[in-house]
């Protein structure tokens, strides 16, 4: 193909002294590619394939700044060449946390630990008027995809226009929770897939479409992660370490435990909205059968915040009635 031709004619450019071998390495959901490069000398490279016409490679390098300034360990970048969208990185490893943590539960501890301090040092840095803000029309647009693409195209119905109405009002309360909260550098894809057993460990990766905004985001990204689901006790252990760490480190987090877990909650639910709206999308759209089937780990965790406060009890019967489900009886409103 022509633009593998061209790629592997921009690393012969890179090593000209040097036989190389290319593999790939890894895609993602967007029309990235990733391959690893071992040279003669036996050490590696990645290389990322970036087709300008759709991705730009441009806040790619600016986060990869801002976060390795921070000490956090993202790839070196060896050379660029954004005309052509090719950038040469150092090679982070091949062990994803969930790798890791599916062969060796039992380092989850330490990998989550490890994680959370990464993510206190990235908050720490953060400063406003350096990456997009992840405002209301963000948030909203993302929420967007879930009526478009999870309930008209995956499950093929057309809301009603109470249903319309308790949606509408769903989003309304969930961005208003959202907007609400301190604001800090978002990976915003910030989960066991986009982090590397490394040294220093995490390597951390994807972190291109990097906002400001709210504080729990990462968090729940990391701890409600949509490839690995881990007991609520657990989840709610992890969380409480972070947010000590988050109180030690100055950073913007509620004094009281009990409002920092609700922010987290809600701001799950914007995610989880969001998330179930790009994995139809990805099917439906892109044909990537692969996120099918984590989309119930997705819902429970959706339908578990909704359960409990009484302001998302109504997208809760929403939701039973999108699954088909018998109506439950006992809700407070």
């Amino acid at each position: 193909m022509p633009r593998t031709q061209a790629l592997q004619a921009w690393i012969t450019q890179q090593f000209p002294d040097q036989s190389f071998e290319m593999a790939a390495a890894s895609a993602d959901a967007s029309f990235r590619r990733y391959f690893r490069i071992t040279l003669a000398d036996g050490s590696t490279r990645i290389v990322m394939d970036a087709p300008p016409e759709q991705e730009d490679c441009r806040p790619y390098l600016q986060v990869a700044r801002l976060f390795g300034g921070a000490d956090v360990h993202v790839p070196k970048i060896y050379a660029e060449d954004l005309t052509q969208g090719f950038l040469l990185l150092s090679d982070l490893g091949g062990t994803t946390y969930l790798d890791a943590l599916k062969s060796h539960p039992d380092s989850a501890p330490t990998l989550y630990r490890d994680a959370s301090i990464a993510l206190v040092a990235i908050q720490k840095a953060s400063r406003p008027d350096v990456l997009p803000e992840y405002d209301r029309a963000l948030l909203a647009r993302e929420l967007q995809l879930f009526p478009d693409w999870y309930i008209a195209r995956h499950l093929g119905i057309t809301l009603n226009e109470k249903q319309q109405s308790t949606l509408a009002g769903t989003f309304e309360k969930v961005l208003a929770n959202n907007l609400a909260q301190p604001q800090v550098f978002v990976h915003r894809d910030y989960h066991s897939r986009n982090l590397m057993i490394s040294e220093p460990n995490p390597g951390v990766l994807d972190f291109q479409d990097a906002v400001y905004g709210p504080h729990t985001y990462d968090l729940v990204s990391l701890l409600r992660d949509a490839y690995i689901t881990w007991e609520e006790e657990q989840e709610l252990d992890w969380a409480i370490r972070y947010w000590e760490m988050a109180r030690k480190g100055n950073l913007p987090v509620p004094a009281d435990f009990y409002d920092f877990w609700r922010d987290y909650e809600w701001m799950g639910v914007q995610r989880q909205i969001k998330v179930l709206g790009i994995f139809a999308r990805l099917y439906h759209r892109d044909g990537k059968d692969g996120y099918l089937a984590d989309m119930p780990r997705v819902m429970a965790y959706l339908r578990r915040a909704a359960e409990r406060y009484i302001d998302l009890k109504p997208f809760l019967l929403l939701l039973d009635e999108l699954e088909n489900r018998q109506v439950q009886t006992g809700y407070t409103f």
